[in-house]
Protein backbone atom coordinates (compact mmCIF):
# COMPACT_ATOMS: atom_id res chain seq x y z
CA UNK A 1 0.00 0.00 0.00
CA UNK A 2 1.29 3.42 -0.92
CA UNK A 3 2.58 5.78 1.99
CA UNK A 4 2.24 9.40 1.74
CA UNK A 5 5.22 10.81 3.59
CA UNK A 6 5.16 14.43 4.80
CA UNK A 7 7.92 16.33 6.43
CA UNK A 8 7.44 19.59 8.09
CA UNK A 9 10.60 22.04 8.01
CA UNK A 10 10.85 25.59 9.57
CA UNK A 11 13.41 27.94 8.03
CA UNK A 12 14.45 31.73 8.78
CA UNK A 13 12.57 34.41 6.42
CA UNK A 14 15.98 34.54 4.58
CA UNK A 15 16.88 31.04 4.11
CA UNK A 16 13.56 29.97 3.24
CA UNK A 17 13.41 31.44 -0.57
CA UNK A 18 17.09 29.71 -0.20
CA UNK A 19 15.74 26.26 0.21
CA UNK A 20 12.82 27.24 -1.95
CA UNK A 21 15.56 27.37 -5.00
CA UNK A 22 17.45 24.42 -3.38
CA UNK A 23 14.05 22.34 -3.38
CA UNK A 24 13.81 23.15 -7.31
CA UNK A 25 17.26 21.90 -7.87
CA UNK A 26 16.78 18.56 -6.60
CA UNK A 27 12.84 17.78 -6.59
CA UNK A 28 13.06 15.90 -10.32
CA UNK A 29 15.67 13.67 -8.63
CA UNK A 30 14.11 13.08 -5.83
CA UNK A 31 11.19 12.06 -7.60
CA UNK A 32 13.51 9.64 -10.01
CA UNK A 33 14.02 7.04 -6.95
CA UNK A 34 12.77 3.92 -7.02
CA UNK A 35 9.44 3.47 -5.65
CA UNK A 36 8.76 7.28 -5.53
CA UNK A 37 5.70 8.28 -6.97
CA UNK A 38 5.71 12.44 -6.51
CA UNK A 39 7.35 14.67 -4.31
CA UNK A 40 5.53 18.27 -3.91
CA UNK A 41 7.06 21.43 -1.85
CA UNK A 42 3.85 23.05 0.11
CA UNK A 43 4.43 26.97 1.86
CA UNK A 44 2.80 27.84 4.87
CA UNK A 45 0.23 30.66 3.81
CA UNK A 46 0.22 32.76 6.90
CA UNK A 47 4.21 31.70 7.85
CA UNK A 48 6.59 31.92 4.94
CA UNK A 49 9.38 30.28 7.08
CA UNK A 50 7.40 26.92 7.00
CA UNK A 51 7.22 24.22 4.26
CA UNK A 52 6.39 20.75 4.12
CA UNK A 53 7.21 18.07 1.73
CA UNK A 54 4.91 15.81 0.60
CA UNK A 55 5.62 12.39 -1.31
CA UNK A 56 4.18 9.13 -1.83
CA UNK A 57 6.16 6.29 -2.01
CA UNK A 58 4.89 2.75 -2.99
CA UNK A 59 5.98 1.63 0.35
CA UNK A 60 8.21 2.23 3.02
CA UNK A 61 11.15 0.14 2.04
CA UNK A 62 11.53 2.30 -1.05
CA UNK A 63 11.35 5.61 1.34
CA UNK A 64 13.99 3.65 3.32
CA UNK A 65 16.01 3.16 0.98
CA UNK A 66 16.09 6.54 -0.27
CA UNK A 67 17.67 8.03 3.18
CA UNK A 68 20.33 5.98 2.51
CA UNK A 69 21.07 6.82 -0.69
CA UNK A 70 24.36 9.78 -1.89
CA UNK A 71 21.12 12.28 -3.14
CA UNK A 72 20.00 12.14 0.13
CA UNK A 73 23.17 12.22 2.07
CA UNK A 74 23.89 15.39 0.31
CA UNK A 75 20.02 17.25 0.63
CA UNK A 76 19.49 16.76 4.14
CA UNK A 77 22.75 17.75 6.31
CA UNK A 78 22.29 20.84 3.77
CA UNK A 79 18.91 21.97 4.56
CA UNK A 80 18.90 20.75 8.39
CA UNK A 81 21.56 23.77 8.92
CA UNK A 82 19.11 25.90 8.16
CA UNK A 83 15.83 24.97 10.53
CA UNK A 84 15.51 27.16 12.98
CA UNK A 85 12.61 24.27 14.57
CA UNK A 86 12.68 20.83 14.80
CA UNK A 87 11.62 18.85 11.64
CA UNK A 88 8.61 16.69 11.91
CA UNK A 89 7.80 14.08 10.03
CA UNK A 90 4.61 11.79 9.52
CA UNK A 91 4.51 8.69 7.12
CA UNK A 92 0.59 7.90 6.83
CA UNK A 93 -1.26 6.04 4.47
CA UNK A 94 -4.66 6.70 2.80
CA UNK A 95 -8.20 5.28 5.23
CA UNK A 96 -10.41 7.01 3.06
CA UNK A 97 -11.13 9.08 -0.23
CA UNK A 98 -13.83 10.85 -1.97
CA UNK A 99 -13.86 11.86 -5.37
CA UNK A 100 -15.33 15.39 -6.63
Amino acid sequence: MPIQRIVKMTFELDRSEEFEGFFNEIKDQIAAQPGCFSVKLLRDKLDSGVFFTYSVWDEQSSLDAYRQTELFGMVWPKVKNWFTAKPEAWSTEIKGEAKS
